[in-house]
């Protein structure tokens, strides 16, 4: 599992470094799409799979799933890992999550999100302050 929030740069050829814990869950291979709340989401080639089979079978004749199966599967791309640890996020993928040079790399258990640090800490300054009505509002969670 992903867990934990880390800091990185991307640098001047769109590179980022990935933390060292999560690239030994990664080893398998890692696939980087667009993600929502405009972010990315890096999976594991496992759980990548996982999550493309589940949308390729959604109903190809209803408009809501033919544009969620463009936005994640048509947005994606293999990660392959150079000898630094980084990964190379091309620009169509910083430019959906407004990447610039500072960024988070947040895990969240089957996945990572990489965000902009700035719409990090704002996301987390509005979720914090709701926490306790979100937390209300999943029933069932911490029985």
């Amino acid at each position: 599992m992903f867990i934990g929030e880390y800091s990185h740069t991307i640098d001047d050829k769109g590179r980022v470094a990935v933390p060292a814990k999560f690239r030994e869950k990664l080893k398998s291979g890692a696939v980087v799409t667009r993600g929502l709340d405009n972010c990315l989401f890096l999976y594991s080639k496992d759980e990548w799979e996982k999550l493309a089979e589940q949308i390729s079978v959604s109903p190809i004749n209803k408009a809501n799933s033919r544009a969620f199966s463009r936005f994640m599967l048509a947005g994606a791309m293999e990660a392959e890992f150079d000898k630094q640890g980084r990964i190379l996020l091309p620009e169509y993928l910083r430019g959906h999550a407004g990447l610039r040079r500072n960024v988070v790399m947040a895990g969240l258990y089957n996945r990572i999100e990489i965000w902009d640090e700035d719409k990090w800490k704002k996301y987390n300054k509005v979720t914090g302050r709701n926490s306790g009505r979100i937390a209300e509002e999943l029933e069932g969670m911490g029985k």
